[in-house]
């Protein structure tokens, strides 16, 4: 019998691990039997020397099945679907999603996570709005996807244990970005949700993890494959991540533009990002027949406000006042009456007539991370009401002096570093011509 010690050396020597042998460390992992530094020996061990594609399925199935398997029922069998993004700025895409699918038949039970690093958490945007209860237990997820259709919510203490013990070892061992450690991580809770169809959303560019495409098509491949490996129908998109999605970010701004996309007044970028996962769903789940047909239909689905009577709906399931979450989807709501709003508001100034050219989504985000918005370590609060809120779009042509980002903050108040940083994420060309919007999903995979 193989010792972990034993595993450790075989791995570190470049040495591929059998089935049983990732079955013994993922069961020492979950049992507590394996120390700290065993775990964080391993998980260097496979940064180093990398798995074969037969070892990341095992390792991923391994996890998945450390903890409990959620179970539908039989007429739902082809219906349950959730996404998955690689994290982004200002990316609300899963609170206009998830709802859009629901008013599509669709059974939604999406299980998110917080932000950490520069990288905004969906369920710390949900939680801005008074009463949203993230925390549900397996039978009433049930409920909800059977009286809603869709829920948000976090990793119930059972769902593989064994990755919240990896995931917060990867942090401290600086082996976030391994390949095959975040298949795993994604892939296996993805499983234990015992989905139909998942679709990724790998994102490129200088705000995401991967920063040119390629790096991105290899990570898209490898969560694609262990998905279907896993019996899930996996697809992934691949997009464009470098100004940000829609104009804000910030938990509670990013509420207030998700909600006026469902009510219909959404930006094109998001719109895009939304359509295309949600056909891509449509299409994998057989109830359209094409990708255009799917994105049709979510469309419709936002536009006609389908979607935003899901959205309520899943507001008061999750704990919030009835009367709160028919204000918050009211056509002339005063959003404020309901969310935090920041005691300080700035204006920032184009300082040149021109196009704009590009803003930098990562300076924007990380700049007001630092004023609250985000958290630098597991377990932090988060100040919803910090953000920044785009006045101008890509294309646009400013005069000098005209205002282009509302900065919501607090306390800290920006400093004058902070400032003159925000002012350099903004490029103006002097040039007549004006920029066409480019798409932002560059690649789509299918699964075969």
């Amino acid at each position: 019998m193989l010792s972990i010690p034993d595993l450790i050396k075989k791995k570190r020597d470049g040495e591929k691990l059998s089935d049983e042998e990732i079955k013994l460390f993922i069961e020492a992992v979950t049992a507590n039997t394996a120390q700290p530094c065993q775990i964080g020996a391993m998980l260097m061990a496979i940064y180093l020397r990398g798995m074969e594609s037969a070892e990341i399925q095992t390792l991923t199935r391994e996890m998945m099945l450390s903890g409990d398997v959620m179970s539908w029922p039989n007429e739902w069998k082809k219906l349950v679907v959730d996404k998955h993004s690689t994290g982004g700025v200002g990316d609300k895409v899963s609170l206009v999603l998830a709802p859009a699918l629901a008013a599509c038949r669709c059974k939604v039970p999406m299980i998110s996570g917080r932000g950490l690093a520069h990288t905004g958490g969906t369920l710390d945007k949900l939680e801005s709005i008074p009463g949203f209860n993230i925390q549900q237990t397996s039978e009433q997820i049930v409920g909800i996807l059977d009286s809603v259709g869709c829920c948000i919510v976090g990793q119930t203490e059972r769902l593989v244990p064994a990755d919240r013990v990896m995931y917060a070892m990867r942090d401290a061992t600086s082996t976030v970005d391994s390949l095959p450690l975040i298949t795993g991580s994604i892939i296996s809770k993805k499983g234990a949700e015992s989905l139909s169809a998942l679709v990724l959303d790998v994102k490129f560019g200088r705000a995401a993890l991967y920063k040119d495409l390629q790096s991105a098509r290899e990570l898209a491949q490898l969560l694609v494959d262990a998905g279907n490996g896993l019996g899930i129908r996996t697809g992934a998109a691949l997009s464009q991540m470098e100004c940000t999605i829609g104009r804000c970010v910030g938990n509670s701004l990013e509420v207030i533009e998700s909600l006026e996309t469902l009510k219909g007044n959404g930006p094109d970028d998001l719109m895009e990002l939304v359509e295309t996962l949600g056909g891509m769903l449509l299409m994998m789940t057989g109830l359209v027949s094409d990708l255009s047909e799917g994105k049709k239909q979510i469309s419709d689905v936002v536009i006609g406000g389908a979607a935003l009577s899901k959205f309520q709906a899943m507001m008061q399931a999750q704990g919030v006042a009835s009367e709160t979450a028919a204000s918050l989807c009211s056509a002339h709501t005063d959003y404020y009456s309901i969310l935090r709003k920041s005691e300080h508001q700035m204006e920032l100034k184009a300082s040149a007539d021109g196009v704009v050219q590009d803003i930098d989504g990562l300076i924007l985000a990380q700049v007001i991370h630092k004023l609250g918005a985000g958290r630098s370590k597991a377990g932090m609060p988060v100040n919803h009401s910090v953000g920044a809120e785009l006045l101008v779009s890509l294309g646009q042509r400013v005069k000098k002096g005209a205002s282009w980002l509302r900065l919501h903050y607090e306390d800290p108040a920006p400093s004058q570093d902070q400032i003159v940083q925000l002012q350099k994420a903004l490029t103006v060309d002097h040039s007549e011509t004006t920029q066409q919007r480019q798409s932002l999903v560059a690649e789509v995979l299918l699964p075969q």
